[in-house]
């Protein structure tokens, strides 16, 4: 498909946490099989441990050069999904009440508007509160918006 990023990295880490989750199974199987203080599987547990922490040492750091470095956010757009969500409505139920949140998140579907623009056309709160309800920074903050808008 033109266009397609092949995930071929992302796939090979999920192909490495199956082989440890198997040799975890092996691991503890090989426990369960010690009697008498003889533990006669230990060679194929040591084996699959130290495979697993090869296998993970080497899909991490191919992780990292390969899907990690150089990555970089769009802050803009990322800011326009938070501004986009209709989730933003639960930060002014505290102030106008459910129902009338609800409405207001339900309009924004409807007309393809944000909450913030239907909640400033209805004036519902002056603008100074609203952008202190609807500030997404201040909603990740323990106490976030809910109860008094102060904090």
């Amino acid at each position: 498909m033109p266009g397609k990023v092949n995930p071929v990295i992302a796939e090979s880490v999920t192909m490495v946490a199956a082989q440890v989750i198997g040799n975890d199974v092996t691991i503890t199987v090989g426990g369960q099989a010690a009697n008498f203080e003889l533990i006669v599987m230990l060679p194929v547990m040591a084996h699959n441990l130290l495979q697993s922490v090869e296998l993970l040492a080497r899909a991490a750091e191919n992780f990292s050069a390969r899907c990690i470095e150089g990555l970089r956010a769009d802050e803009q757009r990322c800011k326009d999904f938070i501004e986009q969500s209709l989730a933003m409505c639960t930060a002014l139920a505290p102030e106008i009440g459910y129902d009338a949140a609800a409405a207001m998140s339900k309009e924004a579907y409807k007309t393809g508007r944000t909450v913030r623009e239907v909640a400033v056309s209805k004036q519902i709160l002056p603008l100074k509160k609203l952008d202190l309800l609807l500030d997404p920074w201040r909603m990740t903050k323990p106490g976030g918006p809910v109860g008094s808008a102060g904090g």
